[in-house]
């Protein structure tokens, strides 16, 4: 009895160690948790493209415009008409004009007539400049009577002669027009122009 007693002790105490080294390893197990933190740069590169302000364009000359002066349909009432003036860049590159050209009303060879101009709306400002690109316009309506005689003018028949042409000076030069159709322009040529903006 003695010698199976200590048999069994032996055979009991790897189990114990192993049981106990399992337990021990559990206790000693965890989870870990690891945090990476990555930061991302991106550079972003734009190509911007820019035209040239409209200011630095030159004015435009006198040959760099073509033009007209045209009556414009609807416009006649209480004795008074409009013609739009219109001046387009001709030229192959851009130019600003700017405010009211001075104008002269022609015969149909040319000679000078009778002429006065003035702000259709005095005090409006008169500097603003329009840049024309090749090929673009400008346009100013100028209000007038063709047949309402003014101080001083004959009271029968045309009060002045017939304007065929129209001579523009800007730039430091001029440009003549056709006036289409060809009209008197009563009160001494007195014309009431407005500004000239883009068309």
């Amino acid at each position: 009895m003695i010698a199976r007693a200590g048999t069994v002790e032996a055979d009991v105490r790897p189990l114990a160690l192993l049981l106990l080294l399992l337990v021990a390893a559990a206790g000693c197990g965890g989870t870990k948790t690891l945090t990476v933190t990555r930061t991302v740069t991106k550079t972003v590169t734009k190509t911007v493209t820019t035209t040239p302000a409209p200011s630095a364009a030159p004015a435009c000359g006198a040959s760099d415009l073509s033009g007209s002066f045209a009556g414009i349909p609807g416009s006649a009432g209480a004795g008074q008409i409009s013609y739009a003036l219109t001046l387009t860049n001709s030229s192959g590159s851009a130019c600003f004009v700017s405010g009211i050209p001075q104008l002269q009303l022609l015969d149909a060879q040319g000679g000078g007539l009778s002429t006065s101009e003035s702000a259709a709306q005095p005090g409006q400002a008169t500097a603003a400049k329009v840049v024309l690109q090749p090929g673009a316009s400008a346009t100013a309506e100028a209000r007038f009577s063709p047949d309402v005689p003014g101080v001083g003018e004959q009271q029968t028949g045309q009060c002045e002669p017939t304007a065929h042409q129209l001579k523009v000076t800007i730039g430091g030069g001029s440009l003549t027009v056709p006036v289409s159709p060809p009209t008197p322009v009563c009160e001494h040529g007195a014309l009431r122009m407005s500004v000239l903006v883009a068309a």
